[in-house]
């Protein structure tokens, strides 16, 4: 261990759920460090996880999507306790596990689409099958959500433009879209450290 643990440090590791004495060498060298970084990296955190257009279950659920997406998997048990608690539903932490899935194999099909840029590929039928985003139990406009957050970190443009005009069509603001992406974001930066 890296000298003594600071405050910061644990109230970010608090922020999702992870216990204060949590192992990670870049964490624990910057916290040695007295590192500014850990502070910014809270303030994020914190602001991101409580932006107003998102509730706390929900921010919880994109929180949980990327950790999945990042087989994070301390971080993935730490946010699925923290969703139990906020009364998320195991069959809800399925379908966020399963959006998981189902994004990565359409961002990678459909970015290789994009980097081809030909009629050939864009016209054979993509052949995956979606029936988990007809009726989801999170509700069409979460769903779409969630499948526009990961396929931001996944850096599907194809993928992002499509979820992005479908969460508007069900009555989504830009401003709960961008809170949404941040989110998936800032979260992605804490795994980076983890």
């Amino acid at each position: 261990m890296f000298g003594t643990v600071s405050e910061t440090k644990k109230n970010l590791l608090a922020e999702i759920n992870l216990p204060a004495d949590f192992e990670s060498v870049f964490l624990n060298r910057l916290n040695a460090a007295d590192h500014r970084y850990i502070k910014d990296l809270k303030i994020n955190l914190s602001n991101s996880l409580k932006a107003q257009t998102l509730n706390e279950k929900e921010a919880v659920l994109i929180a949980l999507s990327i950790a999945i997406n990042e087989k994070a998997t301390d971080l993935i048990a730490s946010l699925e306790e923290s969703a139990k608690a906020k009364g998320v539903e195991e069959k809800e932490l399925l379908e966020v596990a399963s959006c998981v899935s189902l994004m990565n194999a359409n961002n990678i099909l459909y970015r290789f689409r994009h980097f081809m840029n030909k009629d050939s590929y864009t016209n054979i039928p993509a052949g995956i099958r979606m029936s988990i985003m007809m009726t989801p139990v999170l509700g069409k406009e979460f769903f779409e959500l969630l499948s526009l957050v990961i396929s931001a970190v996944n850096g599907c443009e194809l993928c992002v433009t499509s979820h992005e005009a479908s969460v508007k069509s069900h009555g989504a603001s830009e401003q709960r879209i961008f809170d949404a992406v941040r989110l998936g974001a800032v979260v992605k930066s804490v795994i980076t450290l983890l």
